[in-house]
């Protein structure tokens, strides 16, 4: 098995189709034809499935792919890690962020580091929930950041900041009637929420937040990123949600926050990692700068 063997797989995989993939790869048809053969041969398995209907993953293939994915982005970080040291650096961490949980203090935390260790090169990737999860089993990822403990086995979920649960509604409507709005006064409001693709720990706490209204909601769109749903509850399209922190650096003059009248309305971010033990001493230094500043 050669890794030209795995990268025409992988792009046959995506395409589901011999001619595309091969355009794709620069290459003809029958070279790709049995570099899959070969592949397949040497594995033992049928990695895909072709009739005259066209061409489509087994459930080997499927699998197969993944883990193909994996060592790509593991063969991906071996080369930035070898330019990264060459560069002078001594290092990396890669930090997964799912949920859009990130605010000021996150950034203020990021740059204390960079100032202490210049040395240590840190990446950050934004990446959905259930993509971070695999991430840190695989090793993908040394540690992430996200809006849920709901995590699974294998995982360990730190509580690092919470924040109160605010409202963002349009300039002069009927709820700035309330300093702090009671839950059951958005009953039959329409509400802007999140997309759980992308967001997916932070519509978990939502959903338990509103889960009175269950049956009453009035979810009008999805929206994601922040700014996308400030534009719209701005255009009066409903009321959304936000963490108190970010209210600093979104206002703006066609949006009011307002608190929320309950004292479950939290969001929490949590610090996520492996529960396998396998901490780099960069990693340790970073996660207790976290924790020292905790209280501040």
């Amino acid at each position: 098995m050669e890794l030209r063997h795995l990268r025409y797989f992988a792009v046959l995989a995506e395409e589901l189709h011999f001619s595309h993939a091969a355009e794709r790869l620069h290459i003809e048809q029958p070279p790709l034809s049995r570099a899959i053969k070969e592949l397949e041969e040497d594995l033992g398995v049928v990695l895909f499935d072709r009739d005259r209907r066209g061409t489509k993953l087994t459930a080997a293939g499927s699998a197969f792919l993944q883990d193909t994915r994996r060592l790509f982005t593991v063969l991906e970080q071996a080369r930035e890690n070898a330019k990264a040291v060459a560069a002078g650096a001594r290092g990396s961490l890669r930090i997964a962020v799912s949920d859009g949980a990130t605010d000021p203090r996150f950034s203020e935390f990021l740059a204390r580091c960079r100032a202490e260790e210049p040395e240590i090169e840190v990446r950050l990737s934004e990446v959905p929930l259930a993509d971070q999860l695999r991430g840190l089993r695989s090793g993908d990822f040394m540690i992430g950041f996200a809006h849920t403990a709901d995590v699974g086995e294998g995982i360990i979920a730190e509580p690092i900041w919470r924040d109160p649960l605010v409202i963002a509604v349009p300039a002069r409507h009927e709820l700035l009637a309330h300093k702090e709005v009671p839950l059951h006064e958005l009953d039959g409001h329409p509400l802007v929420l999140c997309d759980p693709r992308v967001c997916e720990g932070y519509c978990r706490v939502l959903a338990r937040l509103l889960g009175p209204l269950e049956h009453r909601q009035n979810v009008v769109e999805r929206a994601t990123p922040l700014e996308m749903m400030l534009t719209l509850v701005g255009a009066g399209y409903g009321v959304g949600f936000m963490a108190a922190s970010k209210v600093p650096v979104s206002q703006r003059p066609d949006v009011v926050v307002r608190p929320l009248a309950v004292e479950s309305a939290v969001i929490t971010t949590y610090l996520l990692r492996s529960d396998s033990g396998d901490v780099t001493a960069s990693l340790e230094r970073f996660i207790f700068r976290l924790r020292e500043g905790l209280g501040t």
